[in-house]
């Protein structure tokens, strides 16, 4: 008697939602975020969407002729991780069918079908970030964050009130693995924060020689090394551009940590004033030290006139030695400025931005990704990726399947995070990091920064490293 009660009242509320709009239309909906013909992993979380001054909004989605759900809500569609694993279990397209109630169209009217394509290719469960406002108006209220890309699970790792409101970043993990962890404490008590194999540790990076500090990271696949460079940072603003700020140089140069003999190695070449290195990158073999290297000019004076170049050097990993180089992208005969080198888990290709000038993509909107098959030397069209906006940091998913990036094509102000499809061949049209509610990707004043994959969430002893920072 239970169960059919229980029938009664779903069936009566099912009845009190559903409405029927009087109208119809040829075009597709306005919705937000855009999703329509992305193509989303399988363990994706549930693409809820809004319409603009929406009173009321029903979607119909299915999935062949076997799975069906329907979803109401008032601006926003609202679905449900179990109806969402139903519509994603046995991939291939989602059709969604939206009708909106509005001033406009009080009687409703029900929109064009979409489609939304489910790959086969999964997607690493976890992305952790970092979370701050705009770097010109302040840097004491930031955090960092892990987030569950099946759910809308979001963890706070750690955030600058448990290290003296001192500056947190450039977080970095080995191979996608939690278990080799580290980050940068700015200000008092601050250091490089380096966990490994279970121990964490705070390390002073500079007193060792050549007496310099780390700045951009990336961990070698062994977990043995951390490439940095050193540098020496500063900005300015613009009286009239298009562009708000440069960030910007005065030198800087590469250094390699090795984590187990607590020392710092150097090649002579990338340590003088003949050139500025800028985000180092190991090809997943471990095998070559991708980074980005210029020569200086006179800066913020001839700001324009900064061109960087993206070389390669093979890499010794018994002795962290340093071999010839091969530059890929020669800022000389290409012009702009070649940043952020990164290269695929197999090893094929390398992503990387190209800017009009300077080290800093974040604050140029013509910032756009470029490809290299690294096997040809050939470029690979990356035209879905790119807006007329900036896209700055990028990370590749452990299958080399996905693209995680920051752009800011939503508003031109804060960089929100977006996901691209690359099937060997071609990249999808990328789409927004799912939200519960569509409108935190346009409600929140902070912005997203360093996007990096990982396998599980991080796991190690934060009161021990709140410690640390005791004053």
């Amino acid at each position: 008697m239970r169960k059919i009660l229980l029938l009664l009242s779903v069936m009566l509320l099912m009845a009190c939602s559903h409405r029927k709009a009087q109208e119809s239309s040829n075009e597709l909906p306005p919705i937000f975020p855009n999703y329509i013909e992305a193509t989303v992993p399988c363990n994706i979380a549930p693409l809820n969407f809004g319409i603009d001054e929406a009173t009321h909004m029903q979607a119909f989605l299915r999935n062949g002729t076997d799975v069906c759900v329907e979803v109401s809500g008032k601006d926003y569609i609202d679905i449900s991780l179990r109806d969402w694993r139903k519509l994603t279990a046995k991939g291939g397209d989602i059709e969604v069918t939206t009708s909106v109630w509005n001033a406009e169209h009080p009687d409703g009217i029900t929109y064009k079908p979409f489609l939304i394509h489910v790959s086969a290719d999964s997607i690493d469960p976890w992305i952790i970030y970092r979370l701050l406002p705009p770097g010109y108006e302040g840097w004491n209220r930031m955090g960092i964050y892990e987030r569950n890309l099946s759910s809308w699970e979001e963890r706070t790792l750690i955030e600058n009130s448990q290290v003296n409101d001192g500056c947190i970043n450039c977080h970095a993990f080995a191979n996608y693995n939690p278990s080799n962890f580290m980050m940068h404490a700015r200000g008092e008590g601050g250091g490089t924060i380096i966990y490994h194999n279970g121990k964490l540790e705070k390390v002073d990076i500079k007193s060792m020689e050549p007496h310099k500090h780390g700045s951009y990271n990336m961990w070698h696949p062994s977990g043995r090394y951390i490439a940095f460079t050193s540098n020496s940072t500063h900005q300015s603003f613009y009286g009239q551009s298009k562009d708000k700020i440069e960030v910007y140089d005065l030198w800087s140069d590469l250094i390699i940590y090795d984590v187990e003999g607590h020392r710092v190695i150097y090649d002579e070449r990338f340590m003088n004033e003949d050139s500025q290195e800028i985000f180092p990158a190991f090809s997943p073999d471990g095998k070559w030290l991708f980074f980005s290297t210029a020569k200086p000019v006179n800066m913020p004076k001839e700001f324009n006139k900064m061109h960087y170049s993206i070389i390669r050097v093979p890499f010794n990993e018994q002795d962290a030695s340093l071999g010839e180089v091969d530059t890929l992208y020669s800022a000389h005969e290409l012009g702009g400025t070649a940043l952020m080198p990164r290269i695929s888990p197999d090893g094929r290709y390398m992503i990387y931005t190209v800017a009009d000038c300077g080290a800093f993509n974040l604050y140029h909107n013509e910032s756009d990704f470029q490809m290299m098959d690294l096997e040809t030397r050939d470029t690979v069209d990356t035209q879905p990726l790119n807006s007329d906006q900036m896209e700055s940091y990028h990370a590749w998913s452990s299958n080399g399947r996905w693209l995680l990036f920051a752009s800011k094509r939503i508003d031109d102000r804060f960089t929100r995070l977006f996901i691209a499809h690359w099937d060997g061949q071609k990249w999808s049209r990328p789409f927004l990091l799912p939200q519960r509610c569509p409108e935190q990707n346009t409600l929140l004043l902070m912005a997203y920064n360093i996007p990096e994959f990982i396998l599980e969430p991080i796991e190690f002893p934060r009161d021990e490293m709140a410690k640390m920072f005791k004053k």
